[in-house]
């Protein structure tokens, strides 16, 4: 890191970026060997980073293949605006970045679990019913095993 003194290294404050930040960006590794990056919605659960998709597309084939990842969540805080000079421009914020590898949930009641637990933090007043079987077999649920964990910030 550049600048360590932006490092964060508390881990209770990097769970709370995680646990609230509603988007996140996963990288994959395509066949060419272009990094690709897609937003996407996740749950942090167990120390592991949770996501859902079609069983279909281009980030299941790169998982498929072995394809390293890369996940990332920022909360933007303020930008700071420049008065004299464009160099004094820059922004407060605080971001983590992980570095895994990628496994697909095949256990049903997990999938339903982590489904389940995805819905209550996104619609966390409820009403959403029940998961048609038919549509848990037409969703992936993809697993992060954190290999590498890395808080940043600048909070002025």
């Amino acid at each position: 890191m550049r600048h360590p003194k932006r490092k964060i290294k508390d881990k209770e404050t990097m769970t709370a970026i995680l646990e609230r930040s509603p988007i996140g960006r996963m990288a994959t590794v395509n066949r060419k060997g272009i990094p690709v990056i897609k937003p996407v919605n996740f749950l942090y659960l167990g120390g592991k980073i949770y996501l859902h998709s079609s069983t279909k597309g281009e980030k299941i084939r790169d998982i498929q293949r072995g394809s390293p990842v890369c996940f990332e969540v920022d909360e933007p805080i303020a930008y700071v605006i420049a008065s004299k000079s464009a160099c004094q421009a820059s922004y407060y914020y605080r971001s983590i970045i992980i570095k895994g590898e990628a496994t697909f949930v095949k256990d049903r009641d997990k999938k339903i679990k982590i489904l389940e637990r995805m819905m209550k933090k996104y619609q966390p007043e409820g009403d959403y019913g029940e998961i048609p079987l038919e549509i848990l077999k037409k969703t992936a649920v993809i697993e992060i095993l954190i290999k590498e964990i890395a808080g940043k910030e600048n909070l002025g």
